[in-house]
Order: structure tokens, then sequence, then C-alpha cells
């Protein structure tokens, strides 16, 4: 019985690409940062193979490493969650998602209020949680939506949760994204509850992501059709708008996340088990905040024997990322423009180091070989 877990560390990229300048991301370098911090414990990651993948000079380099290694390279014109992670599962997106540094048009703002008979504040980039600090008491008074986004292609809607129901703010999203499409597509409708009173507001764990649906068939539709199981973990039903998942379960972060995949390690299913973990985006990267980002990559670190134990004969473990969010580049709070690593283990996996891949879309090759299906998209399997 054939299963892989993929698990995405959300973020986690390994230095700066070359085309970083057209992002405004040179420099930038989230392990390196992370690893300058007095809170950066990972030697599990690192027998296995981390700190042997091209260019990454963090770390103490093995002699003879664990995993099968490389060094991923982002062939779509993007660093966000969405488009990262549909490349992983094989699809290429040659041109970015809308985003908007000025804030959303009427075109798009006005069916807004009609349809959710409620004004809207802001309508800016912003940090979430500087948001409803300058525009929580307003909301709280008058019941307008504060909506909002970043440098990434998203639409955030937050409201307090004793004013907006969150259920009815998840309607709120799903009008959105119905109105978000063609030109003004954005990868994400974001549903952003929050709970407190003045001057002490706090968001809740019941965000929502309303994605895109993927433009062409991925890994997780390849496998469904073939009979396999596809568990999704964390965020990845939303990212991928549900489309090729056979079960999901939603977390409230990296730890349930974890203990989720440990519970689906004692599982019997033939196919996929695909995991985002979101806090050192959410939590750590977006914030600035390198110890934290430092404490939660030493955490998984910790957990990593106990899940490499309960690997059965046939099983993969492929650990990887979707873009970078340097915690240490203080010119932006924004997602970075990195390359990111990929370590495969399992008894069938010979280890060895692959140098520098071209697209994440080799991992949904890789993947698929593995279960003898052909896709008809651009990557390499890595066996």
């Amino acid at each position: 019985m054939k299963r892989v877990f993929l698990i995405v560390l959300d973020s986690f990229g390994i230095g700066e690409m070359p085309d970083a300048d057209q992002f405004g991301d040179v420099g930038t370098n989230t392990l390196l940062t992370c690893a300058k911090s007095p809170y950066f414990s990972m030697p599990n990651m690192g027998k296995l193979g981390l700190f042997n993948i091209d260019g990454v000079t963090a770390g103490k380099r093995e002699n003879q490493i664990m995993a099968r290694v490389a060094r991923m390279t982002e062939a779509s014109m993007g660093k966000d969650t969405t488009i990262g992670h549909w490349e992983i599962a094989g699809v290429k997106s040659p041109d970015p998602l809308p985003t908007y540094p000025n804030g959303f048009p009427e075109e798009v703002l006005q069916p807004f209020r009609d349809m959710t008979g409620r004004d809207v504040l802001c309508n800016m980039p912003y940090s979430g949680t500087e948001v409803i600090k300058k525009f929580g008491d307003e909301h709280v008074k008058t019941g307008s939506l504060i909506v909002y986004t970043s440098a990434d292609s998203v639409f955030q809607i937050a409201a307090h949760e004793d004013v907006v129901p969150v259920e009815q703010l998840y309607e709120y999203c799903k009008m959105a994204r119905k109105i978000l499409t063609g030109k003004h597509g954005v990868g994400r409708v974001i549903a952003r509850p929050f709970i407190g009173n003045s001057g002490n507001y706090t968001r809740t764990s019941r965000r929502h992501d309303y994605s895109l649906t993927p433009p062409e068939k991925t890994m997780l539709d390849y496998l469904k059709e073939a009979g396999k199981e596809v568990l999704a973990v964390g965020k990845i039903y939303d990212i991928f708008a549900g489309c090729g998942i056979t079960e999901h379960v939603y977390t409230s972060g990296n730890a349930e996340g974890i203990a989720r995949t440990l519970e689906y390690l004692d599982k019997d299913f033939e196919g996929l088990c695909f995991i985002n973990l979101v806090d050192y985006d959410m939590l750590y990267g977006h914030r600035n905040d390198v110890d934290g980002y430092a404490r939660a990559l030493t955490e998984f670190d910790a957990k990593l024997p106990e899940i490499m134990g309960k690997m059965r004969e046939d099983d993969i473990l492929m650990i990887t990322a979707d873009h970078g969010c340097d915690p240490g580049y203080t010119v932006s709070t924004d997602h970075s423009r990195e390359y990111t690593p990929l370590l495969m283990y399992g008894k069938k996996v010979t280890p060895g180091n692959l140098g520098t891949r071209k697209t994440f879309a080799d991992i949904a090759a890789t993947v698929l070989k593995y279960f003898n299906i052909v896709p008809d998209f651009d990557g390499e399997a890595m066996f």
C-alpha cells in the first residue's frame, strides 16, 4: 500500500531566486535569517540533507545524508500561496494573479456593497493585525466591513464576531468570490474574523480561504480519478477549492497540523496526504518575528523522528515550501521570491543531491510516477 506524505512548511524559502529584483526581494533568505536566531535548531532536517541543498550556507553539511534533496525553482510568475501550491501540484502560472496596491476599484466594491448591504472600510493594503487596530472601532460602531489586501492577490474581509457572525462572514466571502473573476480573479478571498474590545482586538482561528479553482488538472485530480485517496490537512482544501480531494480536515495551526498528520500515518489508505503548516507564514514571517519563526522550525524538527518512526515500508515523506517570507527583511512584511527546499525520504528512496530543479511541478511528477500515473503537464520525476 503506497502512501505519500507531502508537507509544505508554508513560506520556508532558502534564498533569493535570480529574478528576486523583479519582486523587490533582493537579499532575502528565510532559512539563513532564522538560522541566526538562538532558538533555531534543526538537527533532524540536517541529517536528512537540508544544509546540503544547493546554495544553502546555514547549518552544518552532512557527509552522508538520509534523504534525496533538491533546490526547487518556482517557474510561475508569483510568490503567493495559491500559485506556489498549484505549481507543486503540477500547474504553472505564466501570468501573475491581480494585485491591488491602491485598493479595489468601484466596479468591484459597489457590487459587493449591493450584495452584502454593508459599506466598506479601509480598502488598502494593510497588515492584518494593524487593520483591526485602526478600523475595528468604526466597524463595531457602523457594521461596515473592513476590506483590505496585501502585496499578494487577496481580497480580505475582517469582521468582529459579535457584529458579523462567522457563518455570515463566510457568506459575504462567497459573494465576493462570485464578483472577483476574470480580470479581477484574485487568488484568494479570505475571511478574517476577530474578537475583543477597543484597543485589544485579536484575530481568531476561524479564518477561511476561498480560492480560485485551479485552471488545469492537478496532481490531486489525477490521483482521485485513479481511485487513490487525497487527504488534505490545513488550508490545502481551500487552496484547491476542494478539487481532487477525497477527505479534509482544517487545523488551528502547526501543532494541530502535525497531530493530524501523525493520525493519518496510523490510517490505512493508498494515495496522498497533503499537509500545509501555516504558522511560519501567518504568525511569524509576515510579522517579522525571527525568533518566533525559528522556534516553530525547531518544534517541527523535534517532531520529525516521530513522523519518520510511523512510516511504513512503501511510504514516502516529502518536505517542501511554497515561497519565502523572510522575517528579517524589514523592507517588507510580504512573501519573498525564493528557492524552496525539497527533502524526500523513505525506504524506497535512494539518498542523494539532485541539484537545482527547474520547477516545483517536479514534485507532482514524482508523486504521480510513484503511483504509475502519467500526467499531461511539464514536470520531471525525481526518481
